[in-house]
């Protein structure tokens, strides 16, 4: 443990050395080569940026068109860098981009280890809930859900509505926290979750696309306002002042109201961008903030929490997969005919596409079959159970196959039926031999549970997430995760050894 703790650190001092190497001189590469690279994710939507089918290198969107019209000022072409929205400012970090712009708020957090530019747009809150719903305001869900059960509202996690939930909605509502802000929207539309909390821009793009038209509902109240900004390393100032300089050009000559206007942006509150005394403060206040960083045990509760999670996942998922999958293989080897077929297709597509897929599937398209949607976690242990069912079913059909076919006759000899046989002497035999590999796939179905972080269940590798990218503390948090998922895996491992090692003494010589 201790060996690999080290080899951790040494990994991350080196990234920060690659950092700081390539750090500083940013703006006078760009300009060498003529191509300067920003991070974003395409994932997060429209109206951001919007992938472009005939040319992808090129997506469109008000963020996308802004950065152009940017990189005409500077006399550079911004190249798109792919990236998870809440793992763009790592990116940064490590040097793979030179800058970040997707929407990322101007925050103390942000501000106090990066350079934060000049805004480039003043973005508002709005509150999305479904077309029959009754709250009227973000100050009327709330009193409804102080008066009642507690109600349920998604947000992009570690974004500006996250912030604003969590100040002013902290035991009052439950937050949900996505990875996708479209994704928060389906589950509203799906009758899921009660409402999300969206930027003004994402939420009046999709609220007018079909699938959400009259299904979905804003609010009339704005609030929560602040500004998007661009975030560099704090070393190439000289990269943000000339981006500095590049907004304010776009700002006089009209570029960017033209460009906001386009996509329905432009709002009053845009006027702001202009007064260089409101954007300025607000920018010194944020940067000279400091953030409160508790000590690493006041968190330990939540990662505990989060670990018992990862455990219950885990410990009902899998008895079901085995029961699936040994109904599978049953089927396979005894059953009709006509049958067999179909559960080979069975395996092979569930063993075939990814799990992340399932899930995604089970959650947010099933919903739009049945008419209504599952829990998360219920969706979940049914996305783990069905997977881990189709190798369990290889599994088991091995261990069956081991059986000898006299088995099968003697107990038919004996007068017992088909299905007695199977019941009394086949599958007993058969279970004994699959224990040890069945123990190894529950091992690796604890660390599987982190792919259900996809559809909002918090386990300890979303928490961890969450942890990380709200306090920038990485690799303690890290360390404490891996701590974790070895103290859950490693007596399963202890006991998967020690059932081999008996069986093998217990097969006769």
């Amino acid at each position: 443990m201790t060996i690999r703790i080290s080899f951790l650190l040494v990994l991350c001092l080196g990234l920060s050395v690659r950092a700081q190497e390539s750090g500083g001189e940013a703006l006078s590469k760009a300009r060498a080569t003529g191509v300067i690279r920003f991070g974003a994710d395409m994932e997060g939507g429209a109206p951001y940026f919007i992938p472009n089918p005939k040319d992808p290198a090129n997506p469109g969107g008000f963020e996308a068109d802004f950065l152009k019209a940017l990189g005409g000022k500077l006399g550079i072409k911004p190249e798109l860098r792919q990236g998870q929205w809440d793992q763009l400012p790592r990116l940064m970090a490590k040097g793979d981009v030179d800058f970040i712009c997707n929407g990322f708020e101007l925050k103390p957090l942000y501000a106090s280890r990066y350079r934060a530019t000049r805004p480039y747009f003043r973005y508002r809150l709005a509150l999305m809930v479904p077309g029959n719903s009754p709250a009227t305001s973000w100050d009327d869900f709330l009193q409804r859900s102080s008066t009642g059960r507690k109600m349920s509202v998604g947000v992009l996690v570690n974004s500006a509505a996250d912030t604003y939930a969590t100040e002013t909605g902290a035991g009052k509502i439950e937050i949900v926290r996505f990875d996708g802000a479209t994704d928060a929207m389906m589950a509203t539309r799906n009758g899921q979750i009660d409402a999300t909390l969206q930027d003004e821009p994402a939420a009046t793009y999709y609220a007018a696309q079909p699938g959400f038209t009259g299904r979905l509902k804003i609010t009339p109240d704005r609030f929560g306002p602040g500004w998007y900004v661009i975030y560099v390393r704090k070393e190439d100032a000289a990269l943000a002042e000339a981006i500095d300089q590049g907004i304010a050009a776009l700002l006089a000559d009209g570029t960017l109201q033209r460009i906001y206007e386009n996509y329905g942006l432009w709002h009053e509150d845009q006027a702001l961008l202009s007064d260089d005394q409101v954007w300025r403060a607000d920018l010194a206040a944020t940067t000279a903030a400091t953030t409160a960083r508790p000590p690493l045990r006041d968190y330990i509760p939540m990662l505990l929490k989060a670990a018992a999670m990862t455990v219950f996942l885990s410990v009902t998922s899998m008895p079901l997969a085995m029961a699936i999958g040994l109904s599978v293989a049953v089927g396979r080897l005894y059953g009709p005919k006509l049958l067999r077929p179909l559960l080979v297709v069975y395996v092979e597509f569930l063993r075939g596409t990814p799990l992340m897929l399932q899930l995604f599937f089970i959650f947010y398209i099933v919903p739009e079959i049945l008419g209504f949607g599952l829990p998360a976690v219920v969706a979940a242990i049914l996305g783990l159970a069905i997977n881990y069912s189709a190798y369990e079913a290889e599994i088991y059909r091995a261990g069956l196959q081991a059986i000898p076919d006299g088995q099968m006759e003697a107990g038919l000899a004996l007068g017992m039926t088909r299905r007695q046989t199977l019941r009394h002497i086949i599958i007993p035999q058969a279970t004994r031999i699959v224990i040890p590999p069945v123990t190894n796939d529950f091992i690796a179905l604890f660390k599987d549970t982190s792919v259900c972080s996809v559809i909002t269940v918090v386990e300890l590798t979303k928490q961890y997430s969450i942890l990380a990218n709200s306090t920038l503390r990485v690799i303690e948090f890290a360390i404490m995760a891996s701590v974790l998922y070895l103290m859950m895996s490693w007596p399963l491992s202890k006991f998967a050894a020690w059932y081999e090692r008996k069986l093998e003494a217990e097969e006769p010589r």
